[in-house]
């Protein structure tokens, strides 16, 4: 008997992680403007849903800038695709999959180029880290990477 109910703690444990990290509707409120704006939503921290870093205006391009987005699946298969689907589940770090309904452009390049500040100050991100409970390693993104790998995001959220 209490095999089974350790066993179903940790099952229940499991499945509640896996529930919250891969979650998309929580906490969405979702705002766009115009064709140059991602959406924010309440998971940001509504103080600064830029996030924390020199990234306070990034310019969207529209339509997609297709070599980019080339440009971004390269980084994406060096650098990301071993932690990170392009659907919403999660591996080790959360699925791409909505990523720009959920946070800003801003934020999006803060936390990719200034991951560790992000995450001793962003609520948004520091709240990320407690549901996955794995710190994203520093993968020293140039700009231009960090920005074409915006653009494959935006591509896989059916940006045009």
């Amino acid at each position: 008997m209490t095999r089974k109910y350790i066993l179903l703690t940790i099952l229940s444990g499991v499945i509640g992680l896996t529930i919250a990290c891969n979650s998309n509707d929580q906490g969405k409120d979702s705002t766009t403007s115009g064709d140059t704006s991602a959406a924010t939503t309440g998971t940001t921290d509504a103080n600064n849903p830029k996030g924390v870093g020199p990234h306070q205006n990034v310019q969207l391009t529209h339509p997609l800038d297709e070599k980019m987005v080339a440009e971004g699946i390269n980084t994406y298969n060096v650098k990301c695709a071993s932690c990170h689907k392009i659907t919403d589940e999660k591996l080790v770090g959360p699925g791409w999959k909505g990523v720009t309904d959920r946070r800003t452009p801003e934020w999006i390049m803060n936390f990719v180029t200034n991951t560790e500040e992000m995450l001793e100050k962003d609520t948004a991100a520091q709240n990320m880290l407690e549901v996955c409970l794995v710190k994203m390693p520093d993968q020293n993104l140039s700009e231009a990477e960090a920005r074409a790998t915006l653009e494959y995001m935006r591509k896989i959220d059916g940006k045009q």
